[in-house]
C-alpha cells in the first residue's frame, strides 16, 4: 500500500469524542467530495474504509441511509445520495442555501479549535494525497471549483500553515513541497505516526546523503545513528507541538534546537557545537532528559 493510503487509514481510525468534531470531519469529507449541491452529494474514493466512514456519519450525524457502489474494476468506492429531500437535508445541516453563488467553506460548523484540524482531515480523506517520502516530498488537495480551492487556500493558512497553488489539468491543486510544512500538515490532521514515520525516513536519506558525501559510512553505523536520534526528535517535536520549546530551560532548549538542525550528527559532534564545547556524556545528559520531559506530557 501506499503511503497516502496509509496516512487515510490512520485518520480514518482515529477516534473523535466530540460531535462537533465528527460533524467537522464529515463536513470536509462532503464539501470536498464529487459532488455536494442540492442536485446531489456523491462521495467518491479509491479506500473503500473512507466510503465507509463517510456512509457511517451520514447515517450518525444526518440519519440519511446510503449505500456504497463499488465500480466494475474493484478499485474506486461511490457513495451516492440523489434523494432530493436528503440532499437538501444534508445541505441545511451544513449551513448551505440556494442561494449561494459559488461553494466556499462555512465556518459556523466549527464549534472547537479541533473542528479546524477534523475538518482539513476529512478533505484529505475527500481529494488529498501525499506521496512517499522515500522518493518525494509532495502533499496536495485537488479541488474542482476556483472559489472553493482558494476558500481552502485561506483556510489551510489560518492553521498557519504556508501552502502554494497551482493548476493541473483544469483543477485546482493546494499543495506542500516542504517536508517540515507536510509533517505539521500530517500532524493537524491527526495523522501523527504517519508525521513520526516520515521524519525517521526523511532523517534516514539525509544520513544516507551525509554518508555518501563523505565517502562510504558503514550502513551499520547510520542505522544505529538512526536508532538513537530517532526517539530525541520524537521528543522533541512531541515538546515543540505540546508546550513550545520555550517551556524548555535554556541549555535544553539550546540542544533541542541544535538536534533539530543536525539529525545525522553523533553526540560528540553535537557537543562540538556549543561554546564552550559539550563532552559526549554532557549532550547524552541533556537529550536524555529531553525524553524524560516529553514522556511526562
Amino acid at each position: 500500500m501506499s503511503f497516502s493510503y496509509d496516512v487515510k487509514n490512520e485518520l480514518i481510525k482515529t477516534e473523535l469524542e466530540k460531535n462537533c468534531c465528527k460533524k467537522s470531519l464529515l463536513y470536509g469529507m462532503a464539501l470536498f467530495s464529487k459532488s455536494f449541491s442540492y442536485e446531489g452529494v456523491s462521495f467518491q474514493s479509491e479506500n473503500e474504509a473512507s466510503a465507509r466512514l463517510f456512509k457511517t456519519l451520514m447515517a450518525q450525524l444526518c440519519n440519511i441511509k446510503c449505500n456504497i457502489k463499488t465500480s466494475p474494476s474493484g478499485k474506486s468506492f461511490t457513495v451516492n445520495i440523489e434523494s432530493e429531500a436528503a440532499c437538501s437535508k444534508i445541505m441545511a445541516f451544513f449551513g448551505h442555501t440556494q442561494h449561494e453563488t459559488s461553494l466556499k467553506i462555512n465556518y459556523s460548523n466549527f464549534a472547537c479549535n479541533d473542528c479546524h484540524n477534523a475538518f482539513l482531515a476529512g478533505v484529505f480523506l475527500a481529494c488529498g494525497s501525499v506521496s512517499s517520502p522515500e522518493k518525494d516530498y509532495h502533499l496536495e488537495f485537488t479541488v474542482a471549483f476556483y472559489n472553493l480551492s482558494k476558500s481552502l487556500y485561506t483556510f489551510v493558512q489560518e492553521l498557519e500553515l504556508e501552502p502554494k497553488m497551482t493548476k493541473r489539468s483544469g483543477y485546482n491543486i493546494i499543495y506542500f513541497k516542504d517536508s517540515e510544512a507536510i509533517e505539521d500538515c500530517l500532524y493537524i490532521m491527526g495523522a501523527s505516526q504517519s508525521m513520526f514515520d516520515m521524519m525517521n525516513i526523511k532523517i534516514l536519506k539525509e544520513i544516507r546523503n551525509s554518508a555518501n558525501r563523505r565517502a562510504n559510512c558503514e550502513t551499520a553505523n547510520i542505522e544505529k545513528t538512526v536508532n538513537a536520534a530517532s526517539p530525541q526528535l520524537e521528543a522533541i517535536i512531541k515538546i515543540k507541538k505540546k508546550k513550545g520549546l520555550s517551556s524548555l530551560s535554556p541549555s535544553l532548549r539550546e540542544m533541542a534546537e541544535k538536534r533539530l538542525e543536525n539529525p545525522d550528527m553523533s553526540l560528540s559532534e553535537l557537543g562540538e557545537l556549543f561554546d564552550p564545547p559539550l563532552s559526549r556524556s554532557g549532550a547524552n545528559h541533556r537529550l536524555k532528559r529531553i525524553v524524560e520531559i516529553a514522556k511526562e506530557l
